[in-house]
């Protein structure tokens, strides 16, 4: 992987480090800049509508890897009004839709699964029950949960799980990577972060199991493992991902000794041959980015695979991280909201539109989610960096150009909500045998 680095930092001044090439897995990838799982609550009755596939076909570029918002794996796993999952036969049926758009035009997806623990309520919970935990204690208080009708409320008291039930959970993550491969995803995250479920585990700040699933740090990370094992084993370690975030404390999720806790993880990750390791960078939180002098280098520096980073990333912080080899990939989120076509924003050096942070979660099926502009051709072709600074380009990274080309033509063309037009070929899936029913 340093080797790369290398390669990289010699190139050439006005190089696009973002947008050179990236094997993953069986994929090779056109670019680095990939789209973040960020949850956008307009899957009405938690089933992806026409609204998705529009949304993220605009995000797509041939080669480049996007990631799909948080999935829930089962009913018990909501925290969110209008989350999607991926649980029932609607919800597989849905998704396809999404994903054969995204494929016509070219584009890799993974789906990002998670369940959020006691990050919920009791009105998402089947016949009002209590959401499950490693721990009975709720998400403190001053932090408060959105229910669907626009209202906050304290979390729920959660209830936590028998030592008995855990192996029941990890199987709904496996038949969730099930169901996401009969939907014709590439492979799935694992959403391991942020204060949800498995998270909510591996933190000794919520942990207070005394069983084989709490206690030490190879205790705490037994049901993540247990997870990423299953998962693997369902759809293949080389389609199988995970993100952490072992310095972060969203929702309480605090460590003693977070650093000892994600190097035990990242050592026993390294084990499995994953596409990649996302980290999230200390420096984001829910209310922004704030200046930190923690980072990601030591789990990067001890991760032996793919990794990609994200939170707060810009285009410069972004071709830097890069070029220095401190990531592989970016992944960036509130910066892709409000530009579909930030690959090609940042290969022209484009202006980007700003993001409109009340529509992030609202459930409107075209504002703040499918109305923001991408450039016109003239935009692209006039631009003042234009067509001269793609030729210089070219000459180093041609992927950059074939990406801005390939946006020129779907934009005088014109993409109509389901793709039906598109059949820019893919790279090949190998040895993925797609199930035929879903199990839900």
């Amino acid at each position: 992987m340093r080797e790369e680095s290398n390669v990289l930092s010699s190139c050439e001044d006005g190089c696009h480090f973002l947008l050179s090439p990236q094997k993953l897995g069986p994929f090779q990838l056109s670019h680095r800049v990939v789209l973040a799982p960020v949850t956008r609550c307009r899957a009405l009755n938690y089933v992806p509508q026409q609204a998705h596939i529009e949304y993220y076909s605009q995000r797509t570029t041939p080669g480049g890897l996007l990631i799909t918002e948080a999935v829930a794996v089962s009913q018990e796993g909501i925290g969110f009004p209008h989350s999607p999952g991926i649980f029932t036969v609607e919800q597989v049926e849905a998704w396809k839709r999404v994903v054969d758009a995204v494929h016509r035009l070219g584009g890799i997806i993974f789906c990002q699964l998670w369940h959020v623990g006691r990050a919920s309520h009791t009105f998402y919970q089947p016949n009002g029950a209590k959401p499950i935990s490693s721990t009975s204690h709720k998400v403190p208080k001053g932090l408060s949960i959105k229910l669907p009708d626009g209202e906050c409320s304290e979390y729920s008291s959660p209830r936590a799980l028998e030592t008995t039930e855990i192996s029941k959970i990890v199987d709904q993550f496996r038949k969730a990577a099930r169901n996401a491969r009969l939907a014709g995803f590439d492979g799935v995250e694992i959403h391991a972060a942020h204060g949800y479920l498995v998270d909510q585990f591996l933190k000794d700040g919520i942990n207070d199991r005394t069983d084989e699933y709490g206690g030490s740090i190879e205790n705490r990370c037994r049901f993540g493992l247990e997870v990423v094992s299953a998962i693997a084993d369902e759809i293949g370690s080389d389609r199988t991902a995970i993100r952490i975030s072992p310095i972060i404390d969203h929702l309480g999720a605090i460590d003693s000794d977070p650093i000892t806790l994600g190097l035990h993880l990242v050592e026993k990750l390294n084990r499995l041959k994953l596409a990649y390791l996302h980290l999230t960078e200390p420096r984001f939180t829910s209310e922004g980015v704030t200046e930190t002098p923690d980072d990601c280098s030591i789990f990067r520096n001890a991760y032996r695979g793919v990794v990609m980073t994200s939170g707060g990333y810009t285009r410069e912080s972004g071709e830097e991280a890069i070029r220095t080899g401190y990531t592989h990939l970016v992944a960036y989120g509130r910066l892709f909201i409000s530009n579909p076509d930030l690959p090609v924003r940042f290969a022209l050096e484009a202006k980007l539109n700003k993001y409109d942070r009340s529509t992030f979660y609202t459930h409107d099926q075209m504002k703040g989610y499918v109305d923001y502009p991408s450039l016109s051709v003239k935009e692209i072709t006039e631009h003042d960096v234009g067509r001269s600074k793609m030729r210089r380009v070219e000459k180093k990274r041609p992927p950059v150009l074939s990406i801005a080309k390939e946006m020129v033509r779907q934009n005088s063309c014109g993409r109509s909500s389901d793709a039906s037009n598109w059949q820019t070929p893919r790279t090949p899936i190998c040895n993925w045998h797609t199930p035929r029913t879903p199990i839900c």
